[in-house]
């Protein structure tokens, strides 16, 4: 069986009654699952094949790619082992998750690295369901580039007003662009120059580990893609070609309402669900992405005659809000950010190596972290307090602009209209001021970093401190 026909597992119980027609290249659930929602994670090194016929050295969560799909439930405690066979040390961050600091996976700042060898118990109850990933927070440009990249998925809790089986099929997409060589060997994952604009792209473009995949669905039935892009760098414009779909969620946060999707772009560390009513069998759906003003294929859907498990809505199934505080925006203070970059004079270390740092919060180049020298934080707040944060982007280049801890909401940009909603990134255009506004409930150091890796690597990250 090859990576464009195993089957996925990790579909069972989403409401397709004829997994074994799938086709295509989905994630496994290929990971030990010791009680309801408790796993165990090795990272490991591993051989991909991601171009057809080659092998690339990767690292992999159980030695694979597509990473295991961790599964949890919103309100319910979830357990995770987490055993490091690399060579060097790591720590395992859930982008999104309102999580105690203790298991936020940032080295130093929330936990010591977990070295070779070692093993770290994560644990928590997520408060909110979507869609959500994981992924290192140590040499990250590597170890992220490399495909130690997951998706965790929160299934909603138990309501009256949905259910997960409102959707015939539930399909997890992860987008990532991978640095390769026609022989599947690894190019330069960073070079200085790109470094220093938008970050060093990939070459190879890939859907779940493979390029171009066709999947099928069930046809005249709703069907919820669960799109996380993955990759360091890149910025993806999904359209959908010739058919009506809709937005449900944001970065784990369903809207009030569907919105009609024409595009929509996800930097790096973002995901989007989007609802699409499959054709009727034998059509297919085109799925896109944008490249400057075209559009080009990404991966197309197939529409199969399959027994459905419920009948279908008419209306788009919407999921429930999750339990976010509301800031009190007459009552915020506001705190200033602003995004620069610093110039081309690159410092070096005592042995004339070079430490390239290209960019900066509040004309500051994020110093880096060890062992009993934590850098000040970018500001201190008040726990339960309600806050604005008014973001510069002072730069020609996109930043999605990410916040540990907690869920933020966007409420004003000088650029385009924004319906304010609720997410964990913010993906800033080149000389874009947005604000956003939250509650700080969440007592911790939380990180605060452009997630084009390479930027953060280079400067763009710091901290703030609730207590």
């Amino acid at each position: 069986m090859n990576r464009r026909q195993f089957l996925s597992a990790s579909l069972a119980g989403a409401g397709v009654a004829s997994i074994a027609s799938l086709t295509g290249c989905m994630p496994k659930l290929s990971i030990e699952q010791r009680g309801e929602f408790q796993y165990q994670l090795r990272l490991q090194e591993a051989q991909f094949e991601l171009i057809p016929g080659t092998q690339t050295p990767g690292l992999g969560f159980n030695g694979v790619y597509p990473s295991p799909i961790i599964r949890a439930k919103q309100g319910k405690p979830v357990v995770i082992e987490v055993i490091n066979e690399l060579s060097e040390p790591t720590t395992i961050h859930w982008h999104g998750i309102r999580i105690d600091i203790a298991m936020d996976g940032v080295p130093f700042l929330s936990q010591k690295p977990i070295m070779p060898g070692e093993t770290f118990r994560y644990e928590f109850i997520p408060p909110d369901a979507g869609t959500f990933w994981y992924h290192p927070h140590m040499n990250s440009v590597v170890q992220l580039g490399k495909g130690l990249v997951g998706l965790l998925l929160v299934e909603e809790a138990d309501s009256e007003q949905f259910s997960p089986d409102d959707y015939a099929a539930d399909l997890p997409l992860m987008l990532k662009n991978w640095h390769l060589n026609d022989d599947g060997s690894f190019k330069p994952l960073t070079i200085p120059r790109y470094a220093a604009r938008m970050g060093t792209p990939g070459n190879y473009e890939t859907v779940n580990g493979v390029n171009k995949p066709s999947l099928s669905v069930p046809a005249n039935a709703w069907i919820r893609l669960r799109f996380a892009n993955v990759d360091n760098t890149l910025v993806y414009k999904l359209r959908v070609k010739n058919r009506p779909a809709y937005i449900v969620s944001i970065d784990a946060n369903p809207l009030a309402e569907p919105k009609p999707l024409e595009s929509h772009s996800i930097g790096a560390g973002m995901r989007v669900d989007i609802a699409i009513k499959a054709p009727s069998p034998g059509e297919e759906v085109i799925i896109e992405n944008g490249k400057g003003r075209l559009f080009f294929e990404l991966m197309r859907l197939k529409a199969e005659d399959w027994p459905l498990k419920k009948p279908t809505a008419a209306e788009v199934p919407m999921p429930m809000p999750n339990p976010l505080s509301e800031p009190k925006l007459d009552q915020a203070e506001i705190k200033h950010f602003v995004f620069e970059w610093e110039g081309a004079v690159t410092p070096a270390d005592k042995m004339g190596k070079a430490k390239h740092a290209f960019w900066t919060i509040n004309r500051r180049a994020w110093e880096g972290m060890k062992p009993g020298n934590i850098p000040a934080p970018l500001a201190k707040l008040e726990l339960g307090k309600s806050y604005i944060f008014d973001l510069k982007n002072n730069t020609p280049h996109m930043h999605p602009i990410h916040m540990h801890g907690v869920m933020f909401k966007v409420i004003k940009s000088n650029k385009k209209k924004i319906e304010p909603f609720f997410t964990d990134t913010v993906l800033m255009e080149k000389n874009e001021r947005v604000q956003i506004a939250f509650v700080a409930d969440n007592p911790g150091r939380w990180m605060y970093h452009c997630h084009v890796i390479e930027h953060m690597k280079t400067g763009l990250m710091g901290y703030i401190e609730i207590a």
